[in-house]
This record gives C-alpha cells, structure tokens and sequence, in this order.
C-alpha cells in the first residue's frame, strides 16, 4: 500500500493537486454530544448560563470549515463555497451534522469532518460549568460527492433531505 503524502524517502509531503480540474465536490460529516439531562433541558429551555449554545456552536463550526488548511499542515486551501451546520436536541444530548461543498480541485471531507468537531467542540465549551462529564463521540464523515472517486456514502448512514 503508498501513502500519496509520503515522497520516495517517506517524508510528508502535500500532494500535488495543480494539474486537477476543479469539480464540484461535497461532503458531510456527523458527530454527538453526549451530555447529562440537566444540559438537555437547559438547552431545549433556552437556559445555559452562556446563552445560545447552538448559535455559537454552528458559526464555530461553519469558521472551521473555512480554517482547516490552518489547522491540518497537509490540507490545501480551498475555497469553501457552501458550509452548513446543522444541530439537534436529543434525551442524549446534541446531534451535529455538517455539509461543505466546493468547486475546486480536492475534496472537503477534511473540512466536512473539521466543522463538526470544532461544533462539538464549541458545545462544550458552553456547557462544561454544567456538566464536566460530557463527551464528544462518532465523529465520522458520512458521505462525499464528486472528485476522481465520485460519490460515497458510509454503510448505514441515513442521509438528510
């Protein structure tokens, strides 16, 4: 098996994408917050301590997406033409979904996968004087369209409308 992002000496490199068309590409990531009833209820109230908890966490994770060449040394930078974040209350805790979409010459599963941790993440964050034992779990990429590959969806994921 090669690893595209290791030269003939096995050092990491970023791949070469130049001579690539740009296409239009898309991908959608998934992950959860499992936190205590006492965060699930203050959130469906309306009433954490750090005010709009999901407002917060979408615009993180739509800024995420558009960072992840920052974040990842070997990400390229792309133009993130399309991020959405989408989040939903469960008895559980908080299910968060995100979609990225490009025209451009490599794929956006590493931003797709990006925007929802750091969506997880910013949940977290508003909620950890709450609940110090919440965990962020399953963070996974669940489909992707376009590229050299083409479409891909993960066995068992229902996908959204």
């Amino acid at each position: 098996m090669s690893f595209p992002h290791l030269d003939s000496a096995g050092r990491a490199h970023m791949i070469d994408v130049t001579a690539k068309a740009p296409t239009v590409r898309t991908a959608t990531a998934r992950g959860f917050v499992r936190c205590s009833h006492e965060v699930v209820a203050a959130l469906r109230d309306g009433t954490a301590p750090k005010g709009d908890v999901l407002a917060v966490a979408r615009i993180a994770g739509i800024q995420a997406a558009k960072s992840t060449a920052t974040l990842l040394p070997l990400a390229h930078v792309i133009g993130v033409h399309r991020a959405s974040v989408e989040l939903g209350i469960t008895d559980e805790g908080v299910e968060i979904e995100a979609t990225v979409g490009t025209a451009d010459r490599t794929g956006v599963e590493m931003e797709a996968i990006t925007a929802v941790s750091v969506t997880a993440l910013a949940v977290v964050d508003m909620i950890k004087g709450l609940d110090r034992a919440v965990v962020i779990e399953n963070v996974r990429i669940v489909a992707k369209s376009g590229g050299r590959s083409g479409d891909w969806v993960r066995p068992g994921e229902e996908q959204s409308s």
